[in-house]
């Protein structure tokens, strides 16, 4: 294959930039729509010098910088230095379970509206919060200066964060433990259950995932046999984004725990469960907007997409 050779060209300023044949910019750009392992480079990604090289080596063109690579992806957002994580459903009741917790969401069950004596409950751990002890203090912000943290710590443990929301009345629960699991989730559950208005509620609709601590019909029935008003409520697999108390872990994380200063895990417990007790003076309602007109949506999309019919075989 003949390397095509650039031609030079005057642009705007007077700059020489040298002009290559339309097919050499298609070929380019279709050399950057590859997974570098498909040709044998040993990366998992390109930058646009990666591929201005492996266009020469190829023998697309004799000679092409970086730049005029990179200008050419932008025209058409192709960018493969970056990339995105992703996972389709793999759950065959995905849309049956999700649908439920969305009717939830909306005050409903099995197409019947909830009573004011009926109540539902976000729940989930936040696991391996560590506890980093910089080696240097905190300097705060002034003018024209970010807050600037110590990039060295010593680790003084990690522990884990429970909590439950309340999700039409915006009341917030939690506790700090050692670690999840069991019985550490039970006494958040046992945290809720045991005080008004949930003890005496006709039902007490709980959302959580499928972790390890509350997986299954062994959970239902655990929670059953100690709270006969419970009824636990699983989403799908890798449906956590369905979860509304994940919204208030997000809150935790930016607010409370990054940075992380911590000198001890009593500190950071302490720390926590403070801004619990402040969030919960403000706390309203989260304005969930997702319905299940838009899980349909979204599943409509997903099934379009080869991988998922592959996966589906």
């Amino acid at each position: 294959m003949m390397s095509a050779l650039p031609d030079l060209r005057i642009g705007r300023g007077g700059d020489v930039r040298p002009s290559f044949p339309p097919l050499v910019e298609v070929e380019v750009k279709a050399l950057a729509c590859e997974l570098p392992r498909e040709s044998g480079v040993p990366l998992s990604r390109f930058s646009s010098s990666e591929i201005a090289s492996e266009a020469v080596s190829r023998g697309i063109v004799a000679q092409i910088s970086g730049a005029t690579v990179w200008r050419w992806l932008s025209e058409d957002a192709i960018r493969p230095w970056q990339y995105r994580s992703w996972i389709f459903p793999r759950d065959p009741n995905f849309a049956e379970k999700a649908e439920r917790v969305l009717d939830l969401y909306e005050g409903m069950w099995q197409g019947k509206k909830l009573g004011d004596d009926e109540y539902v409950i976000s729940a989930d751990e936040k696991t391996s919060i560590q506890a980093r002890s910089r080696k240097h203090a905190i300097m705060p912000p002034g003018p024209g200066e970010r807050m600037r943290v110590e990039h060295e710590y010593e680790r003084k443990g990690s522990l884990a964060y429970l909590a439950a929301w309340d999700v039409r009345r915006a009341r917030l629960f939690g506790r700090c433990e050692a670690t999840s699991g069991i019985k550490p989730f039970d006494r958040l559950v046992e945290r809720v259950m045991s005080q008004e208005p949930y003890r005496s509620a006709r039902r007490v609709f709980w959302i959580i995932d499928n972790g390890s601590s509350h997986r299954g019909k062994s959970c239902v029935k655990r929670l059953r046999r100690s709270w006969p008003n419970t009824i636990p409520v699983h989403l799908p697999v890798h449906a956590s984004w369905l979860n509304q108390i994940e919204i208030y872990f997000s809150i935790v994380q930016r607010k409370v725990l990054t940075p992380n200063d911590f000198c001890s895990l009593a500190m950071a417990a302490d720390r926590i469960l403070q801004f619990q007790e402040r969030y919960q003076q403000i706390a309203q309602p989260f304005e969930w907007k997702f319905t299940k007109q838009d899980l349909a949506k979204l599943l409509s999309k997903l099934s379009a997409v080869p991988f998922t019919a592959a996966l589906a075989a």
